[in-house]
Order: C-alpha cells, then sequence, then structure tokens
C-alpha cells in the first residue's frame, strides 16, 4: 500500500515503511505526532520531509488501520472483569 512519498524496500530500514529517499519510518512520525510534537517540529528536527510527506504517513497508517480484519471471540473474557 506505498503511495508516491512512502515507500517500502526490503534493503531500507528492514522494510518498514519510510518516506521515500529516506530513512525516516511512518512509525516514526506517528509516534513523534502521538507525542505531543507538532507539525511544525517534525519540520524543523527532520528537513528531509515535507508537510505533504508528514500527511501521507498519517494517511497511510490511515489506510493500514482500515483494512485490518478483527476477530473476536465470543467467550474470551474479558481483561479485569471478574
Amino acid at each position: 500500500m506505498a503511495t508516491e512519498r512512502i515507500e517500502i524496500n526490503a534493503a531500507v530500514v528492514m522494510g518498514k515503511p519510510v518516506i521515500r529517499g529516506t530513512r525516516i519510518t511512518v512509525e516514526l512520525i506517528l509516534r513523534k505526532l502521538a507525542e505531543g510534537a507538532s507539525e511544525a517540529e517534525l519540520l524543523e528536527d527532520y528537513p528531509h520531509i515535507t508537510t505533504e510527506d508528514i500527511r501521507a504517513a498519517v494517511a497511510y497508517v490511515a489506510a493500514s488501520v482500515a483494512h485490518e480484519e478483527v476477530m473476536l471471540l465470543p467467550d474470551a473474557p474479558i481483561p479485569g472483569k471478574s
């Protein structure tokens, strides 16, 4: 599910999705955003990426999650419930 801005190459960071032409992983971008980093901070800390790259990383993950399959087990105990 690579886009023009996101690439997957087995020879780059063990095949993790990265911003094309860099070794900056989609995972890193999302972790930094989750920790509260702003877009401006990311652009300052990683001058090789653009606003469009950040948006592509978020869109890539959203599309990945949208295609996940979740299997619910009807008799599975709920953690923390007695």
